[in-house]
């Protein structure tokens, strides 16, 4: 996947050209082929603003033997196919997929990705929403060529122990041949080195556990975030054949009473909930974008931010461990209705959203929490049957992360015992009256009934909306910038008066585009509770916040 730094120094690994020929095969596309920009969401075509429906992205490529495409992201929908043979298919568009072909003649190849953003029976998290499902192939696009046995992926995972940190991690080894497959795999992190003995039979794939000791490792902290490379090599009769690099940071995360603990302390979280848009450029976010969405966060006075609501590209999560930034990751569900809930492929996607996300990005140590399910059905039975399978999932593909899952205000929540810690959307002052302070004790009050009052407490979501440029000078008039501030100014002062909260994410950074079906509860088609607008012009409340934020 792209990254922010080189993954590979033995694979031969290069990122496809960024311009792709697409062609639109429903009504209100394109009139004929039209060269385009890869990553891109196809909106951002001056024709295709409104476009939903299917689209065929090509390009020529020359490479040979056995090439591994890794695709980041593409919208909703893709189908992947070289020189007509048909290599993938994906739905989801937030975590990044692979698409194999082996044994290839060296030479001009053609690729072909079908995508299509349409609603349809197969979509259960794919819907019109309060956020937009764009077109398009909005991640980079990289090709590899592989031999016959290489690495997947590997999993690390810091332990402190009274010796220092220890390193445990899993390495996946993929055997493609039909032969067996006999050799070695190093890691290497800091000063530490660890080999492993490989032995695949015929067209396996497995995991082989190692552990390095790194005593002397300095911890990854936001004040201090360090970070080590983790090189694997795979070697075939004492010559390596393939490699894989990625980032760590050594810290521990756990939760003990009511506090989340980083590295021991208890964490005091002041962050955005930030979906991945940007003005013109929409999903397909630039990574100089990215970089100012932090800068801007950190000027305010964040220490975190939640990528709601699904997994975000990891060079956004690159910056984070980089800056330390902390980050609440959460997989792909947001709003849905038990009826919604009961559609046939909805666990389906909601699993393979999580499986992909944790395997994805379980190295990033700016993540410290997980997240599932925003604001699903909860209060009923059949919800909190799928809550506690997903909590259950992630729990098992990473012990080393607390779970959590944001909630609606609504009473009658049945989940708050199966999280480790406990989080609650709350807009008191905006979508009623009433004190902030009762709002939250009134929920703390369900909490506790229901088996989850000794766990952390996060207010998730918390906010107002306030169009740019809109201003009533005796700050009255909701959607007004003053009374954006006013609200936000009382909000955040009750949650941060209240030292046995773990803290806030204010919704929302940034205001993002919403479905046309939303257009009637939502002025500009657009969710206007950001600080700043979708071009990232502060409106009034910036300075709010940085007040209350900073003065903590």
């Amino acid at each position: 996947m792209e990254r922010l730094f080189h993954t590979h120094v033995i694979r031969k690994s290069q990122t496809c050209g960024p311009m792709w020929t697409l062609t639109t095969l429903d009504p209100g596309g394109l009139p004929r082929p039209e060269k385009v920009l890869v990553p891109g969401v196809w909106e951002s075509h001056p024709a295709l603003r409104r476009y939903r429906g299917r689209g065929v992205y090509e390009q020529e490529i020359v490479c040979g033997g056995n090439v591994r495409f890794w695709f980041g992201g593409v919208s909703f929908r893709a189908c992947v196919l070289l020189d007509g043979a048909l290599l993938a298919e994906h739905y989801g568009a937030y975590t990044g997929f692979e698409a194999l072909a082996a044994g290839l003649p060296q030479g001009r190849h053609c690729l072909r990705v079908e995508v299509d953003n349409r609603f349809g029976e197969d979509s259960a998290l794919h819907i019109p929403n309060d956020y937009y499902a764009y077109g398009g192939i909005h991640r980079p696009v990289l090709w590899e060529e592989v031999g016959d046995a290489y690495i997947t992926r590997c999993d690390v995972t810091p332990v402190l122990t009274d010796g220092g940190w220890t390193a445990r991690a899993e390495i996946t080894v993929r055997n493609l041949s039909e032969s067996p497959f006999s050799g070695a795999v190093t890691l290497r992190i800091a000063d530490s080195l660890e080999e492993v003995k490989v032995t695949l039979g015929g067209q396996e794939s497995r995991a082989f556990a190692c552990a390095l000791r790194c005593g002397q490792a300095r911890s990854w902290s936001p004040e201090d975030p360090a970070l080590y490379e983790a090189e694997a090599v795979l070697s075939a009769g004492g010559k390596p054949v393939d490699d894989w690099i990625d980032r760590i940071g050594f810290r521990e995360v756990r939760v003990e009473g009511r506090q989340i603990l980083l590295n021991g302390a208890p964490l005091r979280l002041r962050g955005f909930n930030r979906h991945e848009e940007s003005g013109s450029f929409g999903l397909a976010v630039p990574v100089e974008a990215m970089m100012r969405d932090i800068q801007l966060m950190r000027e305010m006075g964040a220490n975190c931010v939640r990528t709601s609501h699904y997994p975000n590209d990891p060079r956004f999560l690159d910056f984070c461990d980089e800056m330390g930034m902390l980050v609440w990751e959460e997989s792909h569900a947001r709003g849905l209705s038990e009826e919604q809930m009961r559609h046939p492929l909805f666990m389906e996607q909601v699993r393979q959203s999580t499986r992909e996300m944790v395997a994805q990005h379980r190295n990033h140590p700016s993540v410290f929490i997980w997240g599932c399910l925003n604001e699903c059905a909860d209060d009923t039975a059949y919800g909190a049957a799928c809550y506690a399978e997903i909590l259950a999932l992630l729990r098992g593909l990473d012990p080393s992360r607390p779970v959590t899952a944001a909630l609606l205000e609504r009473p009658g929540g049945r989940v708050y015992a199966q999280m480790d810690v406990v989080s609650i959307n709350i807009y008191p002052k905006w979508y009623y009256d009433g004190p902030v302070e009762e709002a939250i004790a009134r929920k703390r009050r369900e909490i506790c009934e229901q088996g989850g009052g000794d766990k952390p407490l996060i207010i998730s979501e918390i906010g107002a909306g306030a169009i740019y440029g809109c201003h009533d000078p005796l700050g009255e008039a909701k959607w007004s910038e003053e009374r954006q501030c006013e609200i936000l100014r009382e909000q955040i002062t009750a949650v941060l008066d209240q030292p046995d909260l773990c803290g806030l994410f204010l919704w929302q950074f940034a205001d993002v585009r919403v479905a046309d079906e939303w257009a009637m509860k939502r002025p500009r088609t657009c969710n206007n509770k950001g600080v700043v607008d979708e071009y990232r012009r502060p409106k009034m409340a910036y300075r709010t916040v940085q007040e209350l934020f900073r003065g903590r």
